[in-house]
């Protein structure tokens, strides 16, 4: 655990460096706190059962002095206040030690938790699609959660039961050295016992409490997500089953952990009990008798009261982090990611001329074959071009290569005579805007998913409507009674899909970009919609560049030039007569 934690320690901030610093004290004067409520009984109880014995403890010599008691029953009250106060003391500072690591451990899990889910959202495209949005969901969401209750919080119970035990035990040992030693030794040998034959369980089921929980989130979301074709297959019972057979083997497991952490403490307040009962008898035959020694009987009987709850935490911890080891190492997969090179980057990036493909061509694994090769693509500023292909064929890869979002695994991408690179495409991404064929709407207003990603009192309310009458939804919208307030539901499902593409098309519109990429943006609409919506886009400014995916033949009517793209390679079309396009609606 050592490389982990430090790894941990990394990713948390200097202020929470400070605040762990705090709490270490905080942990140490806690502890003194409590070894003065142990000492405290001494003199307390040798007051009450045999005042004249008090005279005879150096320890408190200074106030019998201070205050000139002469009479051991005047000691009596004011040994009750200080054994009194000592306990309060003790009280409120195990319960200030509490609020603060709990307080602390909890922050730094959101700490975690946000920062995990920053990293993952600015790792590259190509890392996204080939990644599990279940395992990615269940580490930022569930296993952060663990980390701090089953990692940050137990490693702060751990030090602090280290401490406190630390300077009990000391103060134990000068009670009675061979009595701590004894009980001790006892502890010890049962608690290394029980981590010896439950050590290799507790990885077991940090692992399957790993791997069930992300299959749980798994079945969740393809349930649900796919729920019009579960309730026209009736396939509930399968996907009930899909969660039950990851869900009982997770909670099975979180039960027989939970089992392993606090079985131990009956068994060892069982054997405390039989040891003070067998200290007891013991003192009871050494001369003087009980009486005597009923002081030291009574601060052994407390500090084990103290130190017993605090073994139990001590191994209680323990066991914690073990079983979520394997969801530890999960989320600090995720902290480790690294940020890309343009993530300090500002700036913007010069588009005056045009876009420059050249002998580019990409495969998602470069042992197998080219999805595009050697494509070479001269695309003017302010022209519309469409790209036409067989489904399949490479055309959405070639606008996520133009966008930015891919990177050519040969060839170059140039905008004016700069070339794309990892280090500047963030910059190019600015001028652009992408209406994909399903528009992804978050379960917000009309005017949040057009405006999609500016916070509610920065969106531009005149632009919103503008952007709408463009893409030929507002007379949609102003005819509902909240018009652009109205809710569309969790991925626009209260909306139909023509209106989900015309809101995907009004932020296109919105956001005012130099590049507007439509990939079968239209291909939901009538054909006299889709007229209007080209039309409108075309109205939008000379120095906007469209790009077109269509497999409408109608759609690429106004193109200045259109590509044919076939089994990766690029052709261009040329299409001198415009009645070509006349009365054609057929698919490619």
């Amino acid at each position: 655990m050592k490389e982990e934690l430090t790894s941990l320690w990394i990713h948390t901030s200097k202020r929470r460096h400070a605040q762990f610093v705090l709490i270490l004290i905080l942990m140490v004067i806690s502890s003194i706190a409590e070894v003065v409520s142990i000492g405290a009984v001494v003199p307390f109880l040798a007051v009450l059962t045999s005042p004249e014995q008090v005279y005879q403890y150096q320890s408190i010599q200074f106030i019998i002095d201070s205050f000139q008691f002469d009479n051991p029953d005047e000691l009596i009250l004011p040994m009750t206040i200080a054994f009194i106060s000592a306990a309060i003391l003790s009280g409120v500072m195990r319960l200030l030690l509490l609020y603060a690591t709990t307080r602390f451990s909890y922050a730094t899990g959101a700490d975690i938790s946000v920062e995990a889910y920053r990293r993952t959202l600015y790792q590259d495209y190509l890392v996204h699609i080939a990644s599990n949005t279940s395992e990615l969901i269940n580490s930022i969401t569930n296993k952060t959660g663990v980390v701090t209750s089953g990692i940050l919080n137990p490693a702060l119970i751990f030090i602090s039961s280290v401490v406190v035990i630390t300077f009990i035990l000391a103060t134990l040992f000068v009670i009675d050295a061979a009595v701590t030693t004894t009980a001790l030794g006892v502890f010890v040998i049962l608690y290394g016992i029980v981590i010896v034959y439950t050590r290799n369980k507790l990885e077991e089921n940090s692992r399957k409490i790993a791997k069930e929980s992300t299959q749980v989130i798994k079945s969740i979301q393809e349930g649900i997500g796919g729920i019009r074709e579960v309730l026209i297959e009736q396939n509930q019972n399968f996907y009930c089953d899909l969660y039950r057979q990851s869900d009982i083997p997770m909670r099975r497991a979180l039960g027989n952990n939970q089992f392993i952490n606090g079985g131990p403490r009956y068994v060892v307040e069982s054997i405390g009990i039989v040891l003070i009962a067998g200290l007891a008898y013991a003192i009871h035959l050494r001369e003087g008798g009980v009486e005597s020694a009923i002081p030291i009987l009574g601060a052994l009987a407390l500090g084990a009261q103290r130190i017993l709850p605090a073994l139990q935490q001590l191994y209680g911890s323990y066991t914690s982090i073990r079983s979520s080891y394997a969801s530890f190492n999960d989320v600090l997969r995720l902290l480790d990611q690294p940020l890309p090179e343009h993530f300090y980057d500002s700036g913007s990036i010069k588009f005056s001329k045009g876009i420059y493909l050249k002998n580019v061509s990409f495969n998602y694994d470069r042992s197998k074959k080219h999805i595009l090769k050697n494509i070479n693509m001269s695309i003017s500023k302010g022209s519309v071009v469409g790209l036409i292909g067989s489904t399949g064929g490479g055309k959405s890869t070639l606008f996520d290569i133009i966008m930015g979002l891919l990177m050519p695994s040969s060839g170059d991408i140039f905008i004016d005579n700069q070339l794309v690179d990892s280090k500047n495409r963030v910059l190019w991404q600015k001028r652009i805007s992408h209406v994909p064929q399903n528009t992804y709407l978050s379960d917000a207003s009309i005017e949040e998913n057009i405006a999609f990603g500016v916070p509610r009192d920065q969106i531009d309310h005149k632009r919103v409507i503008e952007s709408a009458q463009l893409a030929q939804l507002s007379k949609i919208v102003e005819s509902w009674p909240d018009k652009y307030k109205t809710v569309v539901g969790e991925r626009g499902g209260k909306l139909s899909g023509g209106q989900r593409q015309r809101i995907g098309i009004a932020r296109a519109i919105y956001k005012q970009s130099d590049v507007m990429i439509l990939d079968e943006a239209t291909s939901a609409l009538d054909m006299k919609t889709e007229r209007e919506v080209m039309r409108s886009i075309k109205t939008l400014g000379k120095g906007i560049t469209i790009l077109i995916i269509a497999h409408r033949i109608t759609t690429l009517r106004d193109c200045n030039q259109i590509y044919s793209l076939e089994n990766g390679e690029l052709q261009e079309k040329q299409y001198n007569d415009i009645s070509h396009f006349a009365n054609q609606d057929s698919q490619l």
